[in-house]
């Protein structure tokens, strides 16, 4: 009997969170975490809890504006080294949505390595912010070339990231942030002090500072102060500005 031939996967796009909008203003496409390298397919479980909490958060705030939240369902586990299978999943789902919803601005949101898959897709032209929660870079190498920051060129980007962080290098994504300033101002990063990879001990403050940053960047809302400062400010302030607690409680008197 001849060989049977493997079956082609292809990525998806979930539901949308919440009540599907009507009509669609815009779009945030929530990249879930993966593995370095991995040809097996996702698991089937729910994704990690900080994502189902920043699609909630997403929706709910951006509800009357139009906004639709999808989570992204990759092929496989793995980042999978040149082949950068996340990254092309996340442009397959930006694909998608223009597909869907016509020419309105996306804002991709990863954690983990979805972070990376963010910044690494960003460069679409629907999309015009990223937020990388979290993100894992690879480490600097002499013999790789460094990991590109010129697609994000002329979009809003935002990393957080926790100072304990003990599976990803808080360090690496502020060398990322500081070489993306450099091509982009439009570019600030913020350190979650004494929080860890999940960023569960100031949870309130992150998705307050996701849902600030994604509303203004999509519907041109004012941000929050502390927003605008770290987009202002040369680097490396801008880069390592500290997420204060009670963020989600104080942004309105900004």
């Amino acid at each position: 009997m001849g060989q049977q031939a493997t079956p082609v996967r292809t990525a998806g796009l979930g539901k949308a969170v919440g009540p599907a909008p009507t009509p669609v203003c815009g779009a945030v496409l929530l990249l879930p975490d993966g593995q370095e390298v991995s040809t097996r397919r996702p698991s089937p479980v729910r994704p990690l809890s900080l994502i189902r909490s920043l699609g909630r958060a997403l929706a709910r705030a951006g509800r009357a504006e139009g906004l639709a939240v999808h989570r992204v369902r990759y092929r496989y586990r793995g980042w999978n080294g040149g082949e950068a299978h996340l990254a092309a999943d996340a442009e397959w789902a930006t694909e998608e949505v223009v597909r869907r919803y016509g020419d309105v601005p996306v804002c991709l949101v990863g954690v983990d390595m979805g972070g990376r898959a963010a910044l690494r897709s960003g460069g679409h032209e629907a999309v015009n912010s990223v937020v990388a929660l979290a993100p894992w870079l690879p480490e600097e190498d002499v013999a790789a070339p460094a990991e590109p920051v010129k697609q994000l060129a002329g979009r809003r980007v935002l990393i957080a990231h926790g100072t304990n962080d003990e599976r990803t290098d808080p360090e690496l994504s502020f060398r990322y942030a500081a070489r993306a300033k450099k091509a982009n101002r439009e570019v600030c990063r913020f350190e979650v002090h004494s929080d860890g990879h999940a960023l569960h001990g100031h949870r309130a403050e992150v998705l307050a500072l996701t849902t600030d940053f994604v509303l203004g960047a999509l519907f041109g809302h004012p941000v929050s102060r502390p927003v605008e400062d770290a987009l202002a400010a040369p680097p490396p302030i801008g880069l390592r500005m500290p997420l204060a607690a009670g963020f989600g409680r104080s942004v309105l008197s900004y």
